[in-house]
């Protein structure tokens, strides 16, 4: 639900209890089955605001975990300090809620869907300890990315959007395709929908993206690392937003920066400044990957950032009011109907 704060003493406490054992206790203990907390069936994961966090921001994390993406989560959990200094002490968003889930296949997986909860404080690790990093796949270029981008269309509730009509943060971290439509007896046994026919792909990312801005990232390592026909089908489905990443250990720095651009906090350049800051030698391939998203320049401002913008944030701007920025963000968001609620069947 998003309540508390993250704690870099809690993590670092935790990291030391372990004495060198695995932060994947649940996977690495011999599990089998997906953790009763990331269990997605008939469940709605909320995103909301509180005390603490009075405009909460939702962004999910989602990764392949199948054949050499293993490597992702343990990537995630190892620099997850660092992914939150950025995005909160870079001051890209004040008030993050994070969810992180993972992906395998429907069609043969114990697991092919892992969800957990949108968290603001240190559960967000404990979620990622839970996952079962099951390792399999169906041994074709395809896993089940269409079952957890329905999930996140159809079972999450978030007011970021409700409230200001504004989208979140969706990132899919795979190296594969989805399959060319959501299987009703899928959705069924994993998600407890009842769909009447198979839902198309193109039909699920519009609705999809009303709600979250969508990001596909395929980094160095995986096995379809660099493929031309995986990565035609994502920039088929979402454009510009797929994003090659030429280390693998460049994740959770990449997720970063493109909050941070995407909420036009910062432009690229000052994004690469922030990771030679924090100790981060993730700058050059990181640069590649957005480049085509994060291109912006701007007079420096007061405090020697440059400007995204000369327009106030669009949280900001009062309703009718004008600037380029601000203007673009809130038209897109509006320019989206909000005709199916959560949990909702979506046709």
């Amino acid at each position: 639900m998003g309540s508390g704060r993250w704690s870099s003493d809690v993590y670092e406490t935790a990291e030391r209890l372990r004495g060198g054992a695995s932060a994947f206790g649940y996977s690495d203990s011999g599990a089998r089955t997906v953790h009763p907390s990331l269990d997605p069936y008939d469940v709605i994961r909320e995103s909301r605001d509180c005390a603490e966090h009075p405009e909460s921001l939702a962004i999910a994390v989602l990764f392949d975990v199948t054949g050499s993406m293993g490597a992702v989560p343990r990537q995630l959990q190892k620099k997850l300090p660092k992914l939150l200094r950025l995005i909160k002490d870079g001051g890209y968003a004040e008030h993050p809620q994070i969810m992180f889930g993972a992906i395998g296949d429907a069609t043969c997986d114990r697991a092919p869907l892992q969800v957990g909860q949108f968290e603001s404080d240190n559960r967000m690790d404990t979620d990622l300890e839970r996952i079962l990093l099951e390792g399999g796949g169906g041994g074709q270029k395809t896993e089940s990315y269409e079952l957890a981008m329905y999930f996140m269309a159809r079972h999450t509730a978030t007011d970021c959007w409700e409230r200001r009509h504004k989208r979140g943060y969706l990132f899919i971290v795979g190296d594969e395709m989805p399959y060319p439509a959501v299987q009703p007896r899928e959705v069924s046994a994993w998600i407890a929908d009842e769909l009447p026919q198979p839902l198309p792909i193109h039909n699920l990312i519009a609705q999809l993206t009303r709600r979250w801005d969508t990001y596909y990232i395929l980094p160095a390592g995986a096995a379809h690392a660099g493929d031309g026909q995986v990565l035609a089908t994502w920039r088929r489905l979402l454009g510009q937003n797929v994003l090659e990443l030429a280390d693998l250990e460049a994740v959770c720095e990449t997720i970063a920066l493109t909050i941070g651009l995407g909420e036009e906090t910062i432009d690229l350049a000052d994004g690469l400044d922030d990771l030679t800051d924090v100790g981060s030698e993730a700058g050059p391939a990181v640069k590649r990957a957005l480049a085509a998203i994060g291109a912006y320049h701007g007079a420096p401002d007061s405090a020697g950032r440059r400007a995204v913008r000369a327009a106030p944030s669009p949280r900001a701007l009062p309703a009718g009011s004008g600037g380029a920025g601000g203007d673009r963000r809130e038209a897109r968001d509006r320019s989206v109907s909000d005709d199916f609620p959560p949990g909702s069947v979506l046709l």
